[in-house]
């Protein structure tokens, strides 16, 4: 009877030694667990894989497009061609550097500064209202009085809009965003212009501006802009420089690009006759625009794809960080251009060769773009976003920055193949002016969309981009079809009609 008592004493108290093993071994696991895996550390460890595995993965596939290339994906140019080719991009290349190293640390600049969301939009509005005002008077000009001037224009314009990033003074910077839109409007169609003037006045090909175009982006809008988002990067965190440092390296290689161009360049006009003004430019360009489909619709196309580009630069922050969560803007942006490369890269393809044809595969180009910004509204239903500051980007964060990718992805194809198109259905003495007709609407709807920023949850705002993306497509299947009707009758012969009386090209 004692022997049994003893046993089930035993008996209980190894049950109970069982059991408090069990105990301290959960303990200790949740204890552990909360010590490292849930600290700040160890989740910005975590997102620091991630952006290292998203950039890395994205660098493997352009190195893999750009090393796989064979005779199909290339086109045999002259000696001349590639010595002036190596010219623009180097130029091309500085001018891009000079904007891209002030990108990602435009909002962040203003918030250090202590302006909210609502001051914050009001001076992107004014960039984008100059740009579509004093812009479009500017770069109009570039067709009278020669599209180098305007570049050089650019190139002093940004540098007095850097300059003015010193200041917290709110209209100093004021001053400065617009002083940005003018430089803005003559960086999207006074060099473009030129490139395209000089390259048919030494008579190069045709088939190789779409090259120039393609490495162009690649470089611009790739690999400088990858570079300038690290060294920007560099300056402010690495280096504590302060968020004004971007700006200011950004003046100097603007001034470096600008010596290239006075010493390297030479000058060309778009209609250099005395006895037009601004005014007949503009009512010539608006006739232009009015009396081909194909240019109206080539209009309509940039604007709601630019629009809903630019409006992405303003979302993508608060987007990736939507209760100020520390993220690298610099590396993120860097990454962005990553994705933009392979897009070029992928766009270089697709134009060395005779089909598909641009006006076909940018149809596809758009959907994707589309349905990509439609993310931040998916995850937002399917995963709860944060309420609280956490230690970095979030699960839904992560897969938005995905969707961005894909998106950046769209931009790099679509910069090569509109300016193709533009080359082909553009008449040469309106150039410039055309082009910055274009960026009005362009500029109206940003303006619109950042003054109401404040009305509508961030998640309506990438669905109307989204919208105007689906909107681009089904125009561009528009151009499709009436491209691929026969032609009546070629630039050169429109080229002798007065604007004023005909329109500058066939319907």
């Amino acid at each position: 009877m004692m022997k049994a008592k003893r046993k089930r004493v035993r008996s209980s108290s190894s049950s109970s030694r069982n059991n408090l093993t069990v105990i301290d071994a959960a303990d200790s696991f949740l204890f552990f667990n909360s010590l490292q895996f849930r600290t700040p550390y160890f989740e910005n460890l975590a997102m620091e894989v991630f952006y290292y595995m998203v950039f890395g993965g994205l660098g493997l596939i352009v190195a893999a497009l750009e090393l796989s290339k064979n005779n199909k994906d290339r086109v045999t140019t002259s000696q001349a061609f590639t010595s002036f080719k190596n010219n623009y991009l180097l130029v091309y290349s500085l001018m891009m550097a000079g904007d891209w190293l002030q990108g990602p640390y435009v909002y962040y600049l203003y918030t250090t500064y202590g302006y909210g969301k609502g001051d914050i939009g009001q001076l992107f509005i004014a960039g984008f209202g100059s740009s579509m005002l004093f812009g479009t008077i500017v770069g109009s000009l570039a067709d009278k009085q020669g599209r180098k001037r305007a570049c050089v224009t650019y190139c002093i314009t940004y540098i007095l809009s850097c300059m003015t990033k010193h200041s917290p003074h709110y209209k100093v910077l004021l001053l400065g965003r617009i002083l940005g839109g003018v430089a803005t409007s003559l960086l999207f169609s006074a060099f473009e212009s030129w490139l395209v003037a000089e390259h048919n006045k030494r008579g190069f090909e045709q088939q190789w501006l779409s090259l120039t175009f393609s490495k162009a982006i690649f470089l611009g809008n790739g690999l400088v802009a990858i570079i300038s988002g690290l060294f920007g990067n560099f300056l402010v965190d690495a280096v504590s420089l302060g968020p004004v440092a971007p700006f200011d390296a950004a003046a100097c290689i603007l001034a470096i690009g600008m010596a290239i161009i006075l010493s390297s360049w030479g000058e060309n006009y778009g209609d250099p006759s005395e006895n037009k003004d601004l005014l007949s430019q503009f009512k010539g360009a608006a006739v232009a625009i009015a009396s081909d489909e194909k240019i109206a619709l080539l209009g309509a196309i940039q604007s709601l794809f630019e629009g809903s580009m630019y409006t992405f630069v303003f979302l993508w922050t608060p987007a990736l960080s939507p209760n100020d969560e520390e993220i690298p803007h610099g590396f993120i942006f860097a990454t962005f251009m990553l994705a933009s490369m392979l897009g070029s890269s992928f766009a270089s393809r697709l134009m060395a060769r005779s089909s598909p044809r641009v006006e076909s595969y940018m149809q596809i180009v758009f959907l994707v773009s589309a349905a990509s910004l439609l993310l931040p509204i998916v995850t937002n239903f399917f995963i709860a976003p944060p309420e609280v500051k956490s230690g970095g980007i979030s699960l839904g964060g992560c897969v938005q920055l995905l969707g961005f990718c894909t998106f950046e992805a769209c931009v790099g194809i679509f910069w090569p193949s509109i300016m193709k198109m533009r080359s082909q259905y553009i008449p040469e003495e309106a150039r410039s002016t055309i082009m910055n007709f274009f960026r009005i609407p362009l500029n109206i709807f940003v303006c619109v969309v950042l003054y109401n920023v404040n009305a509508f949850p961030i998640t309506i705002m990438f669905g109307m981009c989204s919208i105007f993306l689906f909107v681009a497509s089904v125009l561009q299947r528009r151009l499709l079809v009436i491209t691929d009707k026969p032609k009546s009758e070629n630039w050169t012969s429109l080229k002798e009609r007065d604007v004023e009386t005909e329109p500058l090209n066939d319907a």
